[in-house]
């Protein structure tokens, strides 16, 4: 049996439809759900997370922001505490609101890129030579490191999921796109022939082709005394001795590889091929060296493509296998500073677009390279984290997992599980195990905000004393199980279950099973009192909890496949009816105080991703 498609002739008879009486019938098949479900305390939890944290946003942007939009700090350039942390003041703005937040998150998201953007073009430094003219040009960093390009772009990144029709948006994303694909004349960052990006420092001015200096990366001379330094130094001359050692930029790096989330955000505003071209064939080119280097990715390409350059000295180049610098003040102590992990985003990106499981055996392989390196001391497993001219090092307790997890969440491969720690308590979670996980995880989640917006009205900082990553941590946009329960998604940026000691990821896309949108507001997230908690996922399926949670008012939910529509529907079923289905949207109509759980048959990455919200699509 099919679902009805006649929007109208399905919820005719509930109380929606004078609501719907101006607007368009949402596409694909409905339906209806009449049966009472008590409230449950997760889903009391997670409206009332949804609700909180909107007001939290705008407390800590009146705070720390002006009318502007600019972030209020002591304004320079530096890889410590420069512009990129600026604007990650506004991290998870935008995945508050496409959850289901306030329409306010949208709107303070975007004044705060518009604002940052105008904030960092009017800035200039002395003495860094390449930002002489301005920190950004053209809207965006004039050269940096993809370290740091990330993070910049962790809010810009993820916009589209609830505000692809924003001003400019769009025709900035194809800008951004076009420093990096080799389209824009002004930005030669990439050489086609050779599918390699020429420096690991770049942007909209082009790459730097020379050593860099610790001018270049610690900014201007400035009197560090009134500041809270988080990055352990306490002066100015410290900061410029932190990156003495970071010279070795020419060439490529695999932290560029994260480029590929800013290009798959524009093949996903109209699904242009040569986009996905050109993510499949930079990643491509990456996948091939790390064959060619016996299944490891190396961190160091030079300009004529030669693995390790002359020297063959693979585990080379700024952040990469061998990146060991000397901190400052520590008598000679260094510290392992390995980034290279950071670039599974582009594989997991390779096959969000593809589905192809060979952009994962990369990383399989890798790990499998690394894991046999281990040694026991004590008879405690370790496993090394950095490789140089006398081989693996940087041993740590444990085998190496790092990106195991994503890895399953894509595969969903048993194999693939075991070779993660799935002791997190969302994967108990998933495995029918810690049932007490959603109300515990929202839980925390409302004692962190409150602990944040406590800490907000604590601090003592003016911008005069504030550099631009001190109040990071105050930042109240909690999303992590949000995403985990609401999406039965993962959070890459931070991911919970990572160790304190992985790097920090930033500007990475959605990777999601489900997402939901309010077909009658036409906006992204939950509608108004509806709540939504994913309960199970495996390869081709996923258990769906929806509650309606007002007593008088009917609400509709358009569940998506996939965090962009790259999945499709098969079936769905809902107590003990199924219902056959072929698409990447269902609508639900859920009666006043009605709930039930839905088991959602799927293809997985069977169709493009894309930005477009389900009524801005052909049909199914």
């Amino acid at each position: 049996m099919m679902l009805r498609r006649d929007w109208l002739a399905a919820a005719g008879s509930l109380p929606l439809v004078p609501l719907l009486a101006t607007a368009a019938a949402p596409a694909g098949p409905v339906l209806n759900i009449d049966s009472p479900m008590s409230p449950p305390e997760w889903a009391l939890l997670q409206r009332e997370l949804l609700r909180v944290q909107g007001d939290a946003v705008q407390a800590f942007y009146e705070r720390y922001f002006d009318e502007r939009g600019h972030f209020q700090c002591f304004e320079r350039w530096g890889a410590n505490d420069g512009p990129d942390d600026a604007i990650e003041n506004a991290n998870d703005w935008p995945h508050l609101f496409a959850l289901g937040g306030a329409e306010k998150l949208r709107t303070l998201a975007r004044k705060a890129w518009d604002g940052h953007l105008e904030q960092y073009s009017a800035l200039r430094t002395e003495q860094v030579d390449f930002a002489r003219d301005g920190m950004y040009w053209r809207e965006f960093p004039v050269m940096n490191d993809w370290q740091h390009l990330s993070e910049f772009l962790s809010v810009f990144n993820v916009m589209g999921l609830g505000d692809a029709a924003a001003p400019r948006f769009a025709d900035r994303v194809r800008r951004y796109a076009g420093f990096y694909t080799g389209e824009d004349a002004l930005a030669r960052n990439y050489d086609p022939a050779l599918r390699l990006m020429r420096s690991a420092i770049n942007g909209s001015r082009g790459p730097m082709l020379r050593p860099a200096t610790a001018l270049d990366w610690a900014g201007d001379p400035f009197d560090a005394s009134r500041f809270h330094m988080v990055h352990g130094e306490t002066n100015y001359e410290e900061t410029l001795a932190h990156y003495r050692e970071y010279t070795d930029v020419v060439g490529d790096n695999p932290l560029n590889l994260q480029a590929t989330s800013l290009v798959l955000n524009a093949f996903m505003l109209e699904g242009e091929t040569k986009y996905r071209r050109w993510i499949l064939d930079y990643v491509g080119a990456w996948a091939e060296r790390a064959a060619r280097n016996g299944g490891v990715l190396p961190s160091h390409v030079d300009l004529q493509g030669r693995i390790g350059g002359a020297k063959g000295e693979w585990w080379g180049g700024v952040y990469g296998w061998g990146f060991s610098p000397e901190v400052p003040g520590s008598g000679g102590k260094r510290e392992d500073r390995n980034r290279v992990p950071r670039s599974i985003v582009a594989f997991m990106n390779a096959y969000l677009l593809s589905g192809d499981d060979q952009w994962l055996q990369v990383w399989r392989r890798q790990n499998e390279v690394i894991n046999q390196q281990s040694r026991r001391v004590g008879g405690v497993l370790q496993t090394p984290r950095m490789h140089g001219p006398q081989g693996w090092y940087g041993h740590k307790p444990g085998p190496y997992q790092l990106g195991a997890l994503e890895i399953w969440y894509l595969s969903m491969r048993d194999d693939d599980l075991a070779q993660a720690d799935a002791a997190h308590p969302w994967i108990e979670f998933l495995r029918g195990r810690n049932t007490g996980y959603p109300a515990q995880a929202l839980r925390a989640a409302l004692a962190t905000v409150r602990e944040r917006m406590a800490g907000m009205r604590a601090d003592t900082t003016t911008p005069r004393t504030r550099l631009a990553d001190a109040v990071l941590h105050l930042n109240p946009a909690v999303v992590g199980a949000l995403i985990h329960l609401i999406n039965g998604g993962i959070h890459i940026a931070r991911p919970p279950w990572a160790p304190a000691s992985s790097p920090h990821q930033g500007g990475v896309p959605l990777y999601a099973r489900l997402r939901h949108f309010d077909p009658v507001a036409r906006r992204a997230g939950l509608p108004e009192d509806v709540a939504a908690l994913v309960t199970g996922l495996d390869a081709d399926s996923a258990l769906l909890t929806l509650v309606n949670l007002h007593p008088v008012h009917s609400r509709v939910v358009t569940v998506q496949a996939g965090g962009y529509a790259e999945h499709r529907f098969t079936r769905v079923r809902s107590g003990a009816k199924t219902f056959e289905l072929d698409g990447s949207q269902l609508n639900v109509v859920l009666a006043p105080g009605a709930g039930a759980e839905l088991e959602l048959g799927m293809r997985r990455f069977v169709q493009p991703p894309t930005l477009k919200a389900p009524w801005e699509r052909v049909a199914g």
